[in-house]
């Protein structure tokens, strides 16, 4: 039993290149950094009965004595549904979103500064690097495996610090290469421990964004626009303030939202994630009285953007978050349409529109044996709403923060992978429910065949071109409260005051063809859809 969540094993859709899943504009917006890819990781179950391990791209580490049977025990224990139940439809976040990526990422940061450090000709104390010593350094982040990540934690047992542990780790690591050893010294040099978090955190939210969370969102509005342009042509009743209203087409329908879907994707895509290296309250104080003849500002920009983020000049001892509130934003919004869909289903399938294909085995109801519930659509509304409470606390707490710096940012910023998980477990419910959809073409007839009185609205408006008076309230008379069939609507045409070829046009009318262009708009969503360049 396997239950992989490397982020390698996705194929990104749409605006996402397949080999390295950049986006846009790579030094300025969401992208997949290639040159830096988290390690592969993921549970197994060893071929000993009696030890379940946790495999990493390096290295397979012995977890704890049991079996299956100990996997469906953490599961049941889990605090979060999305450490347990959930677990299957949200892995894919947990190498960039977890702890252990976290921790990862705090490693990729601080070697890739020694390096930089190393770099500049004015620090003789950190001279060039023999590229031997350059492949061991990036041997560490390539091979970091949960061996690793557990020895950081050990040691943050005693020092109490989680990123001072991890500058320890790497002087461990570090203290037998004969050449390193000389300047382990320089590891988190003027380094407030936020520089490293800010970075790490950026980078975290950029791989899952990237990898996970904008593939997912392409697959739904892909699986949205495909029912666009499917039906097109099924004609069906439309529904203002809950009555019957101007005939739409059930394609129509359903381009509108992936339309908005896809420009708030695009939003999400084009968000700048920004970082900051400028110490302990953002001036440069420690790098500029250890080396004042450096420019600081220019280095800590060209270290930020080798990383793929956005180099943010003017902050505290904190990157000020305005970007991760944008970013919450604008998946609390894709959110916000994404429950609209839900709902619009919910009710078609309440109204007979929509059948729901049944598989063998599963149960509806645990009295009522007839029922097929919704219960996808449900799903992904229920996480909808959590994953919301979540994006709007994170968007409206992170960008608050007491002077220079306070650290309430710190626990809460261990969230993000919550909102994320709930976001992407509703989509993946959205898109199951999809897949079971199949349209009930009679009942949808049966509607339309029921309400004529819609065409009051054409009947009216071609009396107005052509002068008849009082249009709307002879309309108004005939059809407002009271019984309209085929044949009083037909009688009344017949009786108006207008040239031959205009009662023709209206006589052809009938509920099922009165849907102006909602089909043709329903065939060129592919061209309205907005995924970025």
């Amino acid at each position: 039993m396997e239950l992989n969540f490397s982020s390698k094993a996705l194929t990104p859709c749409f605006g996402v290149t397949p080999t390295t899943g950049t986006l846009l504009n790579p030094s300025k917006s969401l992208c997949l950094a290639s040159h830096h890819p988290l390690p592969t990781v993921s549970f197994s179950l060893s071929s000993s009965p009696d030890a379940l391990k946790l495999t990493t791209s390096r290295k397979v580490v012995a977890m704890a004595a049991g079996s299956s049977r100990d996997l469906e025990m953490s599961n049941l224990t889990a605090l979060s549904p999305l450490d347990g139940r959930y677990w299957g439809k949200v892995k894919d976040l947990a190498s960039s979103m977890s702890e252990f990526g976290l921790i990862y990422f705090r490693v990729l940061v601080e070697i890739k500064w020694l390096l930089k450090l190393s770099k500049i000709p004015q620090v003789t104390e950190v001279p060039s690097f023999s590229k031997e010593a350059e492949v061991y350094l990036q041997g560490i982040i390539d091979g970091f495996s949960m061996d690793d990540a557990l020895e950081v934690k050990k040691i943050e047992k005693v020092t109490n610090h989680d990123v001072k542990a991890v500058e320890y780790f790497l002087k461990q690591k570090c203290e037998s290469h004969p050449e390193i050893a000389k300047v382990l010294e320089f590891f988190h040099f003027a380094c407030t421990s936020e520089d490293i978090n800010n970075l790490s955190h950026g980078l975290m939210l950029q791989e899952a964004v990237c990898s996970v969370i904008l593939p997912s969102m392409d697959e739904l509005i892909k699986s949205i626009s495909m029912m666009a342009k499917e039906f097109a042509y099924v004609p069906m009743l439309s529904r203002t303030h809950g009555q019957p209203a101007s005939p739409t087409t059930l394609g129509k329908e359903m381009a509108i939202f992936a339309v908005r879907l896809s420009e708030e994707r695009r939003y999400l895509a084009e968000t700048k994630i920004k970082g900051k290296f400028a110490g302990a309250v953002g001036n440069y104080n420690a790098h500029i009285s250890a080396y004042p003849d450096i420019d600081w500002p220019h280095v800590a920009e060209e270290f930020v953007t080798s990383l793929r983020l956005t180099f943010n000049p003017y902050v505290t001892q904190i990157e000020p978050h305005d970007y991760m509130a944008r970013l919450f934003n604008t998946i609390s919004q894709f959110n916000n349409i994404l429950i609209d869909f839900d709902r619009d289903i919910w009710s078609y399938i309440s109204l007979g529109y929509f059948k729901q294909i049944t598989k063998a085995g599963e149960i509806g109801s645990s009295t009522m044996p007839h029922k097929v519930n919704p219960i996808d659509f449900e799903n992904s509304e229920g996480n909808l709403g959590k994953a919301n409470a979540e994006l709007t606390f994170l968007s409206m707490k992170l960008p608050i923060s007491r002077m220079q710096r306070d650290l309430t940012d710190s626990t809460v910023l261990r969230n993000m992978g919550g909102a994320l998980g709930h976001s992407l477990l509703a989509y993946k419910s959205a898109i199951q429910g999809i897949r079971k959809l199949q349209v009930n073409e009679t009942r949808l007839k049966e509607d339309l065949d029921q309400t004529w009185e819609v065409l009051a609205e054409p009947i009216q408006t071609v009396m107005r071109r052509y002068g008849v008076p009082e249009p709307y309230e002879k309309l108004k008379e005939l059809t407002r409260g009271r019984a309209v069939n085929e044949e009083s609507i037909r009688e009344f045409i017949k009786g108006l005051d207008l040239p031959e070829e205009a009662k023709t046009q209206l006589l052809r009318l009938t509920p099922h063809t009165y849907v102006g262009a909602a089909a043709s708009l329903a065939l060129a969503v592919d061209d309205a859809l907005q995924f970025g360049h």
